[in-house]
């Protein structure tokens, strides 16, 4: 028994040692490796990390990464801070005047070739430094404004007959309007630069509607109507004159016709002849007559304001040389404008007066080819209406 577990045991004994002189005689190459997990304190050394570099002998090398685009700059960097003054803008605000100046023979001739040295403008009595100065010739800018009431047949025939007149005198660049008004004004052609839409707006005026004439509120109107327009406009108001049944009152509308700016109003009075004829044979009557008196009167007054002037023809033949010098006066004249020396916008009226002066500062004389001295009249607008700005 004994022998046999011994040679059982030598058996065993001798096939480990096989087994191990097998393991020794396979090469190391062909062991199946088991892949190691190394821990972050093993793996910094030996990878690039941050860095971003290769690795070398020595460690990595250390290249610095280029910032991503969406990276925000750097801070800069801080000053110390200051006070922070107030700012303060200082406006001025300085008015501009425009005096338009017809200066003409007293035959209504105008005179050319004045120079800036030669006028004088004075405002409230005080001398005004004028700063632009042009002698000019442009196209108008004109209302009609134009009395068809259901009054007198040869006042309705004066006043187309004037109307025909001045539509004759408008040229291609030139704007013109026309209105009509009885009792309340009407338009009948608004603004255009076409003469036949005047001439086919006048040939309209056949059958009157009310025989009332309400002079003041259709010029209150029109005036209202064209202040809104930049540069200068003229009416041109052919009227007896007579105010029958207006709404506002003589007072209201020199008001208006004040705070007005770059507007002149030429007036050419209808039914001279008639009114003269009645007159001279007692059929007109005191009251009559002095209404019509007055009329004349308000027109006159409406032009000398602006610097216009009122015409009172007898007869059919005048109207040709009327509006061919009133054509010459708007068309012609010497444009001034100077900042006032009261910088005051306090509403009120200024009265201006403008004086021609020589070389010598003596009123100016002027002669013709004859030696012979000429009389001239100097035109422009009695005053003006400065702003009003309330505090």
């Amino acid at each position: 028994m004994r022998r046999r577990i011994a040679r059982i045991a030598v058996v065993t004994i001798a096939m480990l040692m096989f087994a191990a002189t097998i393991a020794l005689a396979v090469p190391q190459s062909s062991q199946t490796q088991t892949p190691q997990t190394s821990s972050p304190q093993q793996q910094k050394p030996g990878t690039p990390g941050e860095a971003g570099g290769p690795t070398g002998d020595m460690g990595p090398i250390a290249i610095p990464k280029k910032p991503a685009d969406n990276t925000p700059p750097p801070p800069p960097a801080r000053k110390p801070q200051q006070e922070k003054l107030p700012q303060y803008t200082i406006t001025t605000d300085v008015p501009l005047v425009n005096v338009d100046v017809l200066v003409s023979t007293k035959d209504g001739q105008f005179i050319p070739g004045l120079k800036k040295d030669n006028f004088k403008v004075f405002e409230d009595g005080v001398e005004q430094k004028v700063t632009n100065f042009t002698q000019q010739e442009a196209p108008i800018t004109a209302v009609m404004l134009v009395e068809f009431a259901s009054t007198n047949y040869y006042f309705m025939m004066d006043a187309l007959n004037a109307g025909y007149n001045f539509a004759n005198t408008l040229k291609k660049d030139d704007w013109a309007a026309l209105i009509a008004f009885d009792m309340k004004p009407e338009i009948l052609v608004d603004f255009t630069q076409d003469k036949r839409a005047i001439f086919a707006g006048l040939n309209r005026l056949r059958i009157p509607g009310f025989s009332e004439t309400c002079v003041f509120d259709a010029l209150y109107d029109t005036l209202d109507r064209v202040d809104g327009i930049e540069g200068r406009k003229y009416v041109i108001l052919i009227a007896t004159g007579y105010d029958s049944f207006s709404k506002i009152t003589y007072d209201t509308i020199l008001k208006k016709v004040k705070a007005t700016p770059n507007t002149v109003i030429y007036s050419v009075g209808i039914g001279q002849a008639l009114l003269q004829y009645l007159d001279a044979q007692g059929g007109l009557g005191s009251i009559r007559r002095l209404d019509y008196l007055q009329a004349q009167n308000e027109l006159t007054t409406f032009s000398r304001l602006t610097g216009g002037k009122a015409y009172f023809p007898r007869f059919e033949g005048e109207l040709p040389e009327i509006f061919a010098d009133i054509g010459n006066s708007i068309r012609n004249e010497y444009a001034l404008a100077y900042h006032p020396t009261n910088p005051k916008l306090d509403g009120s009226y200024r009265k201006l007066k403008v004086e021609l002066i020589g070389p010598d500062g003596t009123p100016l004389k002027m002669r013709d080819q004859k030696g012979k001295e000429v009389k001239y009249q100097v035109i422009a607008r009695e005053g003006y209406t400065a702003k009003h700005v309330v505090d």
